[in-house]
């Protein structure tokens, strides 16, 4: 993590404080330092000596004294007092100078506070949505969209370059059925078997007819209904704060030979084999619970063919990590496609498949029943159109990817503390109409405070707010480690809930004391700049009235 973050320093001080006490070298893992589960055990406590008790040949608590004394020396006035608890616990209880200190330099880090490096950052595709162009996006295809847009922007954060991709299944029988369902419409025809239905494949049929299409080429109708479907969901997923750097044909692959030529380079290796009529891939070889087909009879490729040489694209473009965001229908997807991978050669660890459990939309205690096939379905314009971008986000954001996520639209309609994201978004406007209370030049005043001319103490209501704050560092580099967006979620409902308890204990505008309103007008900026930093991961606005 960057160096301005106060944490990172005070644990490196702490494992400075540990080599000088075990004199040879470190302990063979990392000291921890947590927040205590009490205020009377200190601001942070670390296990350090209890790691370094083993390789010394010494009791716990005897390494602990020692320790004790080494960090206290070395943080000076920074620590009010260092103590020895428990079998070997050491306690640090920070002074005020510490907390001042803290505030000061996170607000010169800037949105720097919330980044969180990776030792070796790496090229990293993200495909998700990738919804079948025949019908609009739904509110399921928003989900994949909140989470893979949140997931790349948090790996961003962690230094990944990365890539956002949208797997265009422009091929197969679902697009020959769509094909036929809007060359059904345009002739007044009854749609074939399991072909689509609703008002948006009358709506295409009706631009075709204009455009004069042959309803009888349905090659060429194809073709267009697809392009028109997916220029409509392009223009939801914008709509929704979210582009793609590539949209990926899936008929490119066959059109220009990569299937074949994926094949025949897992042939070359001699994982490929004839059985049955069908070409197979020695999938078990590399940890699959079975082989996998390539080739039909008659030469057909599988759905899985066309995914290995997909994959075998996105390795040869250079991405060192591939990620898929799926459906919860693709539970073995996983196996089988690092074993694909493996068998190309390259690192099977590098694909991660995550996998989306439901949403359900519910008004009423109703849930929306959805099907794009008949056409009965909630769309995501629908649903921004009814809640907005914000809230659909929030909404979709706040649950991990593999729960079900019921979102409950009179709940996200409210304006009131009820609604997590209103309660979040409001403690930012609080904020932002407290610096305009304080006047012109508040936010200077804050970013220039002197911290050691303030002589009141820290209340306890700050030191909450500010240890909060300074776990945002770490949040993102876990939220961003586990691809798990909706700890961002808690964490800035946690943020909220303690800026309000600050702002209900502690007076800020007109503050009495030397420097203490420019102290408490530092912490508010603080926490408005880390708010508006972690919603913005999420991809959601930091409105500055309400």
């Amino acid at each position: 993590m960057p160096e301005v973050d106060p944490i990172s320093r005070l644990r490196t001080e702490l494992e400075a404080a540990a080599r000088s006490v075990a004199e040879d070298g470190a302990p063979g893992q990392p000291p921890a330092l947590d927040r205590p589960p009490r205020p009377d055990l200190g601001d942070y406590s670390s296990n350090a000596a209890m790691l370094l008790a083993a390789p010394l040949g010494e009791p716990p608590r005897e390494v602990a004294e020692r320790l004790r004394d080494e960090v206290a020396e070395r943080l000076g006035a920074r620590a009010e007092r260092v103590e020895v608890a428990g079998p070997g616990f050491v306690n640090l209880f920070l002074a005020d100078r510490w907390y001042r200190e803290a505030i000061a330099g996170m607000l010169e880090a800037g949105e720097e506070m919330a980044h969180a490096p990776v030792v070796r950052p790496e090229r990293v595709d993200v495909e998700f949505v990738s919804a079948n162009p025949t019908g609009p996006l739904t509110a399921a295809g928003g989900r994949h969209a909140a989470y893979g847009d949140a997931v790349a922007r948090l790996l961003e954060a962690a230094g990944h370059d990365v890539s956002r991709e949208f797997y265009v299944n422009d091929r197969g029988g679902q697009i020959e059925r769509f094909a036929a369902s809007v060359a059904a419409e345009m002739t007044g025809s009854p749609p074939p078997e399991d072909g689509y239905e609703g008002a948006y494949v009358g709506e295409i049929a009706e631009a075709l007819g204009q455009e004069g299409v042959d309803a009888g080429d349905l090659e060429a109708v194809s073709a267009r209904a697809v392009e028109l479907m997916l220029a409509q969901i392009r223009e939801s997923l914008l709509r929704f704060g979210v582009s793609f750097d590539t949209w990926f044909s899936e008929r490119t692959l066959h059109e220009g030979g990569k299937v074949a030529g994926a094949i025949e380079t897992l042939r070359a290796a001699g994982h490929v084999y004839e059985s049955e009529g069908a070409t197979w891939l020695r999938t078990s070889e590399f940890g699959d619970d079975k082989d996998r087909v390539l080739l039909r009879k008659g030469g057909e490729p599988t759905y899985f063919a066309a995914d290995v040489a997909y994959h075998r694209s996105k390795l040869e473009r250079g991405f060192e990590r591939l990620l898929d965001v799926l459906g919860s229908d693709h539970h073995g997807y996983l196996s089988r496609m690092r074993a694909a991978i493996a068998a190309l050669g390259a690192d099977p660890d590098a694909f991660e498949a995550l996998l989306m459990q439901f949403v359900h939309i519910v008004e009423g205690g109703e849930r929306a029943q959805m099907s794009k096939r008949r056409g009965d379905f909630v769309t995501l314009d629908e649903l921004v159109a009814d809640i907005g971008v914000d809230a659909t986000r929030f909404f979709m954001l706040q649950r991990s990817h593999d729960t079900t996520v019921d979102l409950d639209l009179e709940l996200a309609r409210r304006e009131s503390n009820e609604n997590p994201v209103y309660y979040v978004q409001y403690a930012h406007a609080r904020i932002a109409s407290i610096l305009r209370k304080a006047g012109e030049g508040a936010s200077a005043r804050a970013l220039g405070y002197d911290q050691l001319a303030v002589k009141a103490a820290v209340e306890p209501a700050e030191r909450v707010l500010l240890k909060r704050l300074l776990e945002c560092p770490q949040e993102v580099a876990e939220a961003a480690a586990k691809r798990a967006p909706h700890r961002l979620c808690a964490y800035a409902g946690t943020v909220a809930a303690d800026f309000h308890a600050f702002y209900r204990d502690c007076k800020v505008v007109g503050a009495e004391g030397e420097g203490v309103e420019e102290a408490r007008l530092a912490l508010c900026l603080l926490t408005k700049r880390t708010i508006a930093r972690v919603l913005s991961l999420l991809g959601i606005g930091a409105p500055e009235r309400m």
